[in-house]
């Protein structure tokens, strides 16, 4: 149905989209006036051509992401709830406008355009939290900052617990409108300094051909006191939005291997019933944060993951940390491909698949991020086979450009689009399609004049789509604003969708 009077009732975008008067909707819409949204969903109404997805996804695109704004873009007033924004400019039908009772109206098709221009929160490439120079050029380019944390920098005598040093971090992290990663590790080839509480024991053995610091894992202090640690962590920051994902592990960086002949566990290597009763302790404690282990976990050597099969069904994310080395994904016995596969390919369904570029060579971390890639692959290609989220690249503002690194951060996680959009002046109905690679794993909900929908986009999987009415109560369809909330982000982030309604 055309409106003769749409040019007189176009509106200027709220936040970063715009909702033009005009409609475009056909009058075949009508059709689906009386129907429920779960009908919408599963029957053959036609919906006019500008409720209907026809764009490819900007963040899966080989070419560079424009960063211009659009034109009528205002600036954000940045809250923990981060949101976006659209004006709504369509009409009721005359039809509808005759009814004498809100309720009674037929829904009708408000017509959107909205772009995804930045890099959505919790997703992209991760920088370390001290390359302040890095971080600061990139801006909103970096959406998460990643720290490797010693147990020593929270509690250097038993049953004391100092948490500045994490919250300073996160501090830091938040004031520049990123999250943090942290990963707690025990070992670093070549470092003799302890990183455990004072009066545990430990060993000085060789790895890597370097002497280091090892916990004795013969201890039952030292096993109770890692528990303990991660109840206490998990107590404090499982529900802080400054915290996004958590790493865990032993050995060498906290990546399940220590070089240098073979593990004694139960000596320089904890046994697998304790890994055991760890990774089930991690699961009970965090109900919020997700938490990741090492693919190198899959060795019958060092972990009880081969031994128990079972403990695969908890739910964890896996890092890789040579990702894009020159072999990698030759095939699926390949040794990380293989890895992958050996937790389950669907594992992203409910957890984050992360990791860092290999520094294997010089060459692997000059050309990781490189048009064809550094080995004929490129990292979105790796990036959609392995359904990342996030992928640290420390160094990659020494070899790329600013453009660059910003594409391929938006070629990771989720990317919402709205592919339908109709009100009837008292509730409104909507569609969200995730065409990102991977779910976002926080809550997140659609809201229309701050009227959360009950819903939440939380797991929603690449490809599929959920429809959800909301009931904000009486509004002028010519001025309802969509915006896409969470509690999970920090000041300056915001949740963007693209919509071509």
């Amino acid at each position: 149905m055309v409106f003769s009077r749409c040019a007189q009732w176009l509106h200027l975008l709220v936040f970063s989209t715009v909702l033009w008067g005009c409609g475009g909707g056909s009058s075949s819409t009508n059709n689906t006036a009386n129907s429920s949204i779960a009908d919408a969903s599963s029957s053959s109404i036609s919906y006019s051509s500008s409720s209907v997805l026809s764009v490819v996804s900007s963040s899966l695109s080989s070419q560079p992401v424009s960063t211009q704004s659009i034109s009528s873009l205002s600036s954000v007033q940045s809250t923990s709830s981060a949101m976006l924004s659209s004006t709504s400019s369509s009409h009721i039908s005359s039809r509808a406008e005759s009814s004498s009772s809100v309720s009674e109206k037929e829904f009708e098709p408000v017509s959107l355009q909205s772009q995804i221009n930045r890099v959505q929160p919790m997703t992209g490439i991760v920088f370390w939290s001290d390359n302040t120079s890095a971080l600061s050029a990139l801006g909103q380019d970096v959406q998460l900052e990643f720290s490797y944390m010693l147990y020593r920098d929270v509690v250097t005598r038993i049953g004391t617990y100092s948490w500045a040093a994490v919250d300073q971090k996160l501090a830091q992290a938040a004031a520049r409108g990123h999250q943090m990663i942290f990963r707690f590790r025990d070992t670093y080839p070549g470092i003799t300094q302890s990183s455990i509480p004072d009066g545990l024991p430990y060993h000085i053995s060789k790895v890597e051909g370097q002497n280091t610091f090892i916990p004795d894992w013969s201890s039952t202090g030292l096993r109770e006191f890692i528990l303990d640690f991660f109840t206490r962590f998990a107590a404090r920051y499982d529900n802080d939005p400054r915290l996004a994902f958590v790493q865990v592990g032993f050995g060498s960086y906290a990546e399940y291997h220590l070089y240098d002949g073979q593990p004694e566990l139960g000596k320089n290597f904890p046994d697998k019933s304790f890994q055991a009763n760890f990774l089930n302790h991690m699961a009970e404690v965090f109900s919020q944060t997700p938490w990741s282990i090492s693919i190198d976990a899959t060795s019958s050597d060092y972990s009880p993951f081969q031994a128990t099969p079972a403990l695969k069904n908890l739910r964890f994310g896996l890092f890789d940390d040579s990702f894009m080395h020159k072999e990698h994904s030759e095939n699926d016995s390949e040794y990380n491909r293989a890895s992958w596969l050996f937790f389950g390919a669907n594992r992203y369904h409910t957890n984050p698949a992360g990791g860092e570029f290999s520094y294997y060579s010089t060459y692997d971390q000059r050309n990781v991020l490189s048009t064809n890639g550094p080995y004929g692959k490129t990292f979105e290609d790796f990036a959609h086979q392995y359904n990342v989220t996030y992928m640290i690249g420390n160094d990659q503002y020494a070899y790329q450009s600013k453009a660059r690194i910003r594409q391929a951060a938006m070629a990771t996680g989720y990317a919402f689009r709205l592919t339908l959009l109709e009100s009837n002046g008292n509730r409104v109905r909507l569609r969200i399609r995730n065409e990102g690679i991977a779910p976002l794993y926080y809550d997140a909900y659609p809201s229309v004049n701050n009227q959360r929908a009950t819903q939440s986009l939380k797991g929603l999987l690449p490809s599929n789509s959920l429809d959800m009415e909301i009931h904000p109560g009486t509004h002028n369809p010519l001025d309802i604003q969509i915006k896409i909330d969470s509690d999970r982000l920090v000041t300056g982030q915001v949740i963007q969708f693209n919509a071509n309604l």
